[in-house]
C-alpha cells in the first residue's frame, strides 16, 4: 500500500481521535499536533510492518503516547502533569478499550468537539473552518475549496481559532444553552456532508462515504440534543435525499452521472421515506428556514420517478425563496438551472447573468455553458466549459467538463444552428 493510501486511510479516523484525546487531557492543540505526530509516524511505519488490524485504536494510542510525551517535555505543563498523572503510568505498547471505535462513544466526544468549535467567540468561517479541519478531518485544501478562499486564510484562521480557544480556557463541554450555537452547527454539519457528496480534495474519488456517514450520524445527534430546533431536521431531510441517491452518482470507471441521467430504480426508497417524515416533521412546526426549503427541493427531486416528472417551476418557485431568506449568489446559479428547465435557456441566463462575484465559481460558468449550447452560442458555450475546466478541484467534474467542451464540437457540427 503506497504512502498516500496510508495517509488517507489514517486521516479518515483523525477526527475521531482528536474529539477523544481532547476530552481526556483537555488541551484541543495538544491533541491535534499529537494525532499528526502519529499519523507521520504511520507513514513510516505501516509500510514496514503492515497496516494493525486496528487502525482507529492504534492511531489513538500513539497519539496518546506523543501527547503524553509532550507533557512530559513541556516545562509549563506541571499542573496539567498532575490532572494527567494516572495517564503517565501507562505502558508505552497498552491498547485502549474496544469503546475507542465504539461509534456511541466516539460520536458523543465529537459532538463536543464540535460544540467547542463553535463557541459564540469564534466567528461564524472560524467555527466552521476549524470544526471541518478538526472533527471533519478534512485539510485546509479542501476547506478552502469549500469556502472559496486561498489555503494561507485558512490556515491562518484555523491557528489563531485554537489559540484563542487554548488562551481562554474554553472548555470542551456542551453548553446548558445551545441555541447561540445552533446556526453555527448546521453550517459546519452541511459543509461536512457536501464534501463527502462531492469532494473537491480527495484525489480521484468524488464521494468520500466517511463525511457523509459522518454528517449524518452527528446531525441525528443534533437532532436528540436540539428538539426544538426544526432547521435541524431540515438539514437531517437534505441530507438523507442525498444519501437516497449516493450509489448512482459515478458511474463504475467514477465520473458523475448527472441527476436526470440516473437509474432512479436504484435509488434508496427507504432512505426517500424516511427523509419525507424528517421533513413533514419540521414543516408542522410553521417556522420556515433555508434547510427546509432545500429539503422541499430535494424532495421535489427525490420523489419525481422520471426526470419528465419533476416539477421544475415549484423548484424555481422554492429557490427564489431561498434566495430571499440567504442573499446567497450561490443559490441563484441553482435557480438559474431551475428556470431554464421551466422557461426555457433564456431565461435561466438573465437569472444567472445577474448573479454577481462568481467569477471564480467553476459552477456559475459550467452553468453558464449548459445553457449557451442549448441556446446554441457553441463558442460561448465552450469558452464556459473551459473556464469551469480550469477552475474545478476534482478529477470527476474535470473529466466531466472535458466531456462537454468535446460535446460542443460534435454540436457544433451536427447543427444547423451558425455559432453566435
Amino acid at each position: 500500500m503506497g504512502e498516500v493510501a496510508i495517509v488517507q486511510l489514517a486521516r479518515e479516523e483523525s477526527g475521531r481521535v482528536i474529539a477523544l484525546l481532547a476530552h481526556r487531557f483537555g488541551d484541543l492543540d495538544l491533541a491535534d499536533e499529537s494525532v499528526q505526530d502519529a499519523l507521520l509516524e504511520a507513514v513510516e511505519v505501516w509500510p514496514v510492518r503492515g497496516i494493525p488490524s486496528n487502525p482507529p485504536a492504534w492511531l489513538y494510542t500513539v497519539a496518546r503516547n506523543k501527547a503524553i510525551d509532550r507533557l512530559r517535555r513541556a516545562a509549563s505543563a506541571k499542573r496539567r502533569l498532575r490532572e494527567s498523572a494516572h495517564e503517565l503510568v501507562a505502558e508505552p505498547g497498552e491498547e485502549e478499550p474496544d469503546m475507542v471505535v465504539e461509534h456511541s462513544y466516539v460520536g458523543d466526544e465529537q459532538l463536543r468537539l464540535l460544540l467547542l468549535c463553535c463557541h459564540p467567540s469564534l466567528d461564524r468561517n472560524t467555527q466552521v473552518a476549524l470544526t471541518l479541519r478538526l472533527v471533519g478531518g478534512l485539510t485546509t485544501t479542501e476547506i478552502a475549496a469549500a469556502f472559496l478562499v486561498p489555503e494561507a486564510t485558512l490556515a491562518q484562521r484555523i491557528v489563531r481559532a485554537k489559540r484563542k480557544i487554548r488562551d481562554a480556557g474554553i472548555p470542551l463541554s456542551i453548553p446548558a444553552n445551545l441555541d447561540e450555537r445552533v446556526d453555527a452547527l448546521l453550517d459546519v454539519l452541511y459543509l461536512i456532508f457536501n464534501e463527502g457528496y462531492l469532494s473537491r480534495g480527495a484525489g480521484d474519488s468524488a464521494i468520500r462515504p466517511d463525511l457523509l456517514e459522518c454528517a449524518v450520524r452527528l446531525t441525528e445527534q443534533a437532532v436528540e440534543l436540539l428538539p426544538n430546533s426544526v432547521e435541524v431536521l431540515g438539514l437531517l431531510a437534505v441530507e438523507l435525499f442525498a444519501q437516497a441517491r449516493i450509489d448512482t452518482r459515478v458511474d463504475r470507471e467514477g465520473d458523475l452521472i448527472l441527476l436526470d441521467r440516473q437509474d432512479r430504480t436504484r435509488w434508496d426508497l427507504q432512505l426517500i421515506a424516511e427523509a419525507n417524515r424528517v421533513l413533514a416533521l419540521a414543516l408542522s412546526a410553521m417556522r420556515p428556514g433555508p434547510f427546509q426549503v432545500q429539503a422541499m427541493i430535494a424532495a421535489h427531486h427525490g420523489n419525481a420517478r422520471t426526470s419528465a416528472d419533476t416539477d421544475w417551476a415549484a423548484i424555481a418557485t422554492l429557490y427564489a425563496q431561498l434566495s430571499a431568506m440567504t442573499g446567497s449568489p450561490v443559490v441563484e446559479v441553482n435557480r438559474a438551472v431551475a428556470v431554464a428547465m421551466a422557461e426555457g435557456p433564456g431565461a435561466g441566463l438573465d437569472v444567472l447573468n445577474a448573479a454577481r462575484g462568481l467569477d471564480d465559481y467553476y459552477l456559475w460558468h459550467a452553468t453558464r455553458g449548459e445553457l449557451l449550447l442549448q441556446s446554441f452560442d457553441f463558442g460561448g458555450a465552450r469558452e464556459s466549459f473551459r473556464r469551469a475546466r480550469r477552475l474545478a478541484a476534482n478529477p470527476a467534474e474535470q473529466r466531466h467538463l472535458d466531456r462537454r467542451v468535446a460535446d460542443v464540437a460534435h454540436a457544433e457540427t451536427d447543427s444547423p444552428h451558425e455559432s453566435r
